[in-house]
């Protein structure tokens, strides 16, 4: 289970204890900090919207050293985020939900949904 230990920005990978709020999503968290400059990139860019020119994709601006050195903070966030899934699909299992229903929420056949979690505690009853 994910613990606050465990729990990181998805944007600037901060510990939950190096910050002072960690605001959960589906999957993944954001800190204070990342909220702050998200704020000043949306006032800044509402002050500039009407000579705005299109935006490029992040990549398209960084070298590729930038790009290989940006590739380990998106593994992070993939990880957090399948640990997370993982998570709610354990809670789901301790209530006896079916593998065919949580197959059916993650839009995969049953057989695929108990494949990829089966190391979530197990449920009692029928499946």
């Amino acid at each position: 289970m994910l613990d606050k230990d465990s729990m990181r920005c998805s944007f600037c990978q901060s510990k939950a204890a190096d910050v002072e709020k960690l605001i959960a999503g589906p999957g993944v968290f954001i800190c204070d900090r990342c909220v702050g400059l998200c704020t000043e990139i949306l006032d800044s860019e509402r002050l500039a919207s009407s000579t705005s020119q299109p935006k490029l994709p992040m990549w398209e601006t960084m070298s590729d050293e930038e790009i290989l050195n940006h590739l380990p903070n998106i593994v992070a966030v993939q990880r957090q985020i399948e640990d997370n899934l993982r998570d709610w699909v354990a809670h789901l299992r301790s209530r006896n939900i079916s593998w065919e229903r949580i197959g059916a929420a993650l839009s995969m056949s049953r057989q695929s949904a108990w494949e990829r979690f089966k190391t979530s505690p197990p449920a009692t009853g029928a499946e």
